[in-house]
């Protein structure tokens, strides 16, 4: 089992910047695949980046290409998200989820455990 705790969002204006974190437990968090979802309010949750288990490969999502970074630390038990020229329609809840062994998917579904979430607003 792996518990997921994200950090860092907050308020920022319209091209500003932000970097979140989702801090994984346990000896095997290396083995898990990562992905970061959000969630506007009224709206489903959507995929916006994923790590597989190695750091090898990474996936974006249309939205946040060229402007959003994954990286993960396994050192740390850590996964990043840098987030770069932020929109107004960035703003939501952002979620960090693992996959066992994952390559990395866009699927929601995969992902076997999930954090809490940590709340990112952009104001234009």
């Amino acid at each position: 089992q792996v518990q997921l705790v994200e950090s860092g969002g907050g308020l920022v204006q319209a091209g500003g910047s932000l970097g979140l974190s989702c801090a994984g437990s346990g000896r095997t968090f290396d083995r898990y695949a990562v992905g970061w979802f959000r969630q506007a309010p009224g709206k489903e949750r959507e995929f916006v980046a994923a790590i597989d288990w190695s750091g090898g490969s990474t996936y974006y999502a249309d939205s946040v290409k060229g402007r959003f970074t994954i990286s993960r630390d396994n050192a740390k038990n850590s996964v990043y998200l840098r987030m770069n020229s932020l929109k107004p329609e960035d703003t939501a809840m952002y979620y960090c989820a693992a996959q066992l062994y994952g390559g990395g998917s866009s699927r929601k579904t995969l992902y076997e455990y999930w954090g809490q979430g940590t709340q990112v607003t952009v104001s234009s």
